[in-house]
């Protein structure tokens, strides 16, 4: 039998040389046989397109047998420099008729290797058949080559070279790493996974060191600067009339060129107030005159008024912080030029950027063929979410209730309401009594301003007892968790009126209850593994700030299925929307925004939609994509500028929708502050003191979204529930094929790293690098004869590991990774499965399919749950005398070591163990160890399952 190993490409690779590039080659190995690649040199993104033949002795070992491509950068000294290496077992290779390219990444060698991207091959076993087929392409191979190879240097030449940042794949299992596609006609090179992080160079402020005419606000640094022309329109007055009437009903159409504005009619008004703003985009006219006209409404044809023109060259620029351009009262013309007997209209115009203050609510002329209804609706405006709190009611006790059916004995419950949300105790006790105790607390969040009234009603078997309202106004408030005394309320009969609730009685039953507005909770409406705040609800015991986070949301491209796009950003209580440019799948925003910063360890989200309202369709927005930045992995006064993919994830599968620029940076101001906040607690103090149980969180989470949803949806414009669910979006609890398959490569990548560890010990152990193993044992020496070194050593190492890495820190923001995800290799029946409702409406011979699946995974893990159960067992089997001679053996083991070790020296113990351990392999045994044996022979309980 033959083997064979495709090498297709390489990615990503680390960079060795001052050039940022490397030389790479790769060392394929195979039971004591190598082989090597050609040297592609000063490339991280190498193409080899080679095939290695390798002789199996015996097919039966091959599954005992493994195949090792390292990957290595030609220096020039004749040694290669290690990159990286995939290893493939002989039990995962098939025929080549079953084979296909795939992707793998990288893996250290030692603990302490540095690697990084991905090694695409093709590994299989040959055939008679298979062997002839290959070795006739062999024979054709030199000649392609060498034509492939003049063909992708001729494409180099003509590409530009763009910094491109590709996600590497969650370390797993090797042989499950997802096939790539194949490339035309299904044979050739696959075609690389479209999950990149670009990072650019725009021509900002903050990156050139530049201000538009020295004057440009500093808070617009981080976006390219946009001309406009804007045009103030006031009023006019002494407007001519043409009808029996005496009245007109005036509007003013702004007209540039193509563009043109139109301010509100107002009816029989010859004096009108307008005091609209309207804004031209300075590169999308060409025309050198403005044309300011004052119409009058009427059914048919609008009958023009007057006009003026006024020529853009004496159009004077205004830079910030400049105060406003003073309106001024111009004559209105006819179309020859004449001046009108009376009429006047004042407004302003001059040049500006978007950092001017008029900009936000201005008319856009990408706008310009949109109603004033749906112009409300493109708008940039600034939300901030309501400060809400936890309202507790613990309901201690009643007295003296007075039933309705005396015959026999209440049963009491307390039911609460606060606006719609709504909680009920368990019956009191002792059961039957008037005089009941509950000792339960019950949850609600409530919104400012506070004014809803709590209503409490006492019940036995669906009948009143009596009731109770308490304006939120009187509550006392607790921001410290301090213990704040109940009150004794009196209870209202049933069907009593508002007027005797002011009205004292002397006789009553009464209610034993401590009513509180918990502020010094922080109330979870997102979760917390991405939430953007974790300051407490009350203003007095909230931090002060550390730093300043700036974004700029410059542009975005390549947008699918959208003509109207816009961004939405959320940091802590604060939203921002940008405006909605009309008609393009490549807008340019260039809006900056501020927040400020309580916490390093928070999320920025930014999410693009497609705004649907424009034309009143009623219909939900569009989601496009979003973007998640933990402020923590961003470098302090660093400015971060790169193009975010956009990806959505449906039923369907997962789909770019293209790409977002955005200009990231984190400013710093109380550095001893930031420092200190990275002891303390997560949440507020109060999360911790006074516990709220998991299930109940979920519940009041779900409420907090609504009021947030709720009062974001009441601004104008509305910030619509579609777009606050997809920012917030609180993962799903339900099973999940795709979510189960990126933990569990999750958990394997942190094995992977402890396996390193075992590796490199195992080297130590078997002397493969004799200077290494004597180096240990020099330092395992002095460590022996010198214990009080042992910490200082240990927090040493971590400090120069840490140094060491320094030079490989990150230079990129994290980003939503799909492959992380497995999003861009779930199938459709995942999927499906995933977004299917609960309960299920699929077929019965599907769901029976899916529950058969979910015992197959299941079944894996119930039987690693069983072999860890088993050694834990093993382990208690040693004193438990359930094998007496292996418990027998091993006391008097322990007793002689006892023995042993109280007379001998603990350093002189210590050596010959370790001096034991660290022993050449000339001395040690193929076969386990005696210690290894006796415990695997332990008894455990796997024998008495069923």
């Amino acid at each position: 039998m033959k083997l064979a190993v495709e090498l297709i490409e390489a990615a990503n690779l680390l960079p060795k040389d001052s050039r940022g590039a490397s030389n790479p080659f790769v060392e394929i190995h195979f039971n004591n046989e190598s082989q090597r690649s050609q040297t592609r040199h000063i490339t991280l993104d190498p193409s080899w397109n080679e095939t290695f033949v390798f002789l199996v002795p015996d097919s039966s070992l091959l599954a005992n047998l493994t195949i090792t491509a390292s990957v290595l950068h030609d220096s020039g000294d004749g040694r290669g420099q290690f990159m990286g290496q995939v290893v493939l077992s002989g039990s995962s290779l098939g025929p080549a008729v079953s084979s296909s390219i795939q992707w793998f990444p990288l893996e250290k060698r030692f603990f302490f290797s540095r690697v990084r991207g991905e090694l695409c091959l093709r590994a299989y076993y040959l055939d008679e058949e298979d062997e002839l087929i290959l070795n006739t392409s062999l024979k054709k191979e030199p000649e392609k080559s060498k034509n492939d190879a003049e063909e992708v240097k001729t494409k180099k030449q003509k590409e530009p070279v763009t910094r491109v940042f590709q996600a590497v794949a969650a370390g797993g299992d090797k042989k499950k790493a997802a096939p790539a596609p194949s490339g035309k006609g299904g044979a050739a090179g696959p075609a690389k996974p479209d999950y990149n992080l670009i990072e650019t160079s725009p021509s900002i402020p903050a990156l050139t060191r530049e201000r538009v005419n020295s004057k440009i606000s500093s808070t617009y640094d981080l976006v390219e600067v946009m001309q406009y022309l804007f045009v103030y329109v006031v009023k006019a007055r002494d407007l001519p009339t043409k009808d029996m009437t005496g009245f007109l009903d005036p509007f003013v159409e702004v007209k540039l060129g193509n563009y043109k504005g139109i301010t509100k009619i107002l009816e029989k008004n010859n004096n009108p107030v307008w005091g609209q703003v309207f804004a031209f985009s300075q590169h999308q006219t060409q025309a050198d005159t403005l044309e300011v006209i004052v119409k009058d409404k009427d059914v048919l044809l609008d009958d023009i008024v007057g006009r003026v023109k006024v020529n853009l060259t004496d159009v004077p620029h205004r830079t910030a912080p400049d105060g406003p351009i003073a309106p001024l009262w111009r004559w209105l013309e006819y179309k020859d030029g004449t001046k009108l007997r009376h009429g006047e209209i004042n407004f302003a115009v001059w040049f500006g950027t978007q950092a001017d203050e008029a900009f936000p609510d201005a008319w856009q002329s990408d706008a310009h063929d949109v109603s004033y209804t749906g112009l409300i609706n493109t708008r940039s405006k600034v939300y901030f979410s309501p400060r809400l709190a936890y309202l507790r009611v613990s309901v201690l006790q009643a007295q003296d209730l007075v039933p309705v059916d005396k015959s026999k004995p209440p049963n009491a419950t307390l039911k609460v309401q606060y606006g719609q949300q709504s909680r009920k105790t368990r019956p009191g006790t002792p059961s039957g009594s008037v005089n009941p105790t509950w000792n339960e607390d019950l949850l609600f969040v409530a919104c400012p301003p506070f004014k809803d009234q709590l209503v409490i009603t006492v019940e036995d078997s669906g009948q009143s007892l009596g009731r109770l309202l308490v304006p939120l106004s009187s509550v006392a408030r607790n921001d410290q968790g301090k213990r704040i005394p109940p009150k004794w309320y009196n209870l209202l009969k049933p069907g009593a009126t508002i007027d005797e609730v002011k009205r004292e009685e002397r006789f009553s039953s009464k209610l034993h209850l401590k009513i509180t507005l918990d502020t010094g909770y922080h109330v979870i409406e997102e979760p917390v593994q991405y939430s953007s705040n974790f300051q407490p609800a009350s203003k007095k015991i909230q931090k002060s700030a550390i730093g300043l986070l700036e974004l700029g949301v410059l542009s975005a491209r390549n947008l699918t299925g959208t003509k109207a796009p816009y961004c939405v950003a959320r940091y802590g209580p604060k939203w921002v929307r940008t405006r909605t440019l009309l008609n393009t799948t490549t807008p340019r925003w260039n809006e900056q925004f501020t927040w400020e910063v309580f916490d390093p360890c928070t999320i920025l989200t930014v999410a693009v939609f497609e705004n649907c309202h424009i034309s009143d369709k009623g219909s939900t927005d569009k989601k496009l994509g979003k973007v998640r930045i933990r402020i923590s992995t961003l470098q302090t006064d660093k400015v971060y500028t790169h193009f975010y993919p956009l990806f959505v994830l449906q039923q369907s599968g997962l789909k770019k929708n293209g790409e977002v620029h955005l200009v990231v940076r984190f400013t710093c101001t109380a550095w001893a502050n930031m420092l200190v906040q990275y002891g303390r607690p997560l949440l507020p103090k109060m999360h911790y003191s006074q516990p709220i149980a998991i299930m109940l969180q979920d519940q009041l989470r779900s409420r907090a979204i609504a009021l947030e949803t709720e009062r974001l949806g009441s601004a104008e414009p509305p910030l619509r529930k579609e777009v606050v669910d997809y920012i917030i979006e609180v993962p799903s609890q339900m099973w999940s094929m795709r979510k189960s398959k990126a933990n569990f490569y999750r958990v394997t990548s942190i094995i992977s790293s402890l396996s390193s560890i075992g590796k490199w010990i195992n080297n130590i152990l078997q002397w493969k690098n004799p200077f290494t193993t004597l180096l240990v044992h020099v330092l395992f020496i002095t460590l022996v004869f010198f214990p009080e070194l042992i910490l200082p050593t240990v927090f040493l190492y971590l400090f120069a590991i840490g140094l060491y890495n320094y030079r490989f820190r990150p230079s990129r923001p994290l980003h939503l990774d799909p492959r992380l995800a497995q999003a861009d290799v779930a199938n459709s029946d995942e999927l499906d499965e995933e977004f299917d409702t609960f309960p299920t409406t699929k077929n019965m011979d599907l769901v029976r399919m899916r529950y058969d699946r979910l015992r197959t995974v299941w079944g894996r893990i119930q039987t690693v749950a069983g072999d860890i159960a088993t050694q834990w067992e093993r382990f208690n089997a040693l004193l438990s005398w359930r094998d007496p001679r292996a418990t027998r053996l091993f006391i008097i083991f322990s007793l002689i070591v006892a023995v042993l070790v109280y007379v001998t020296p603990f350093q002189v113990v210590a050596l010959l163990v370790g001096l034991y351990i660290l022993r050449h392999p000339k001395f040690r045994s193929k076969s386990p160890s005696p210690s290894f044996n006796f415990y695997k022979r332990l008894p455990s309980r796997s024998d008495m399952l069923l």
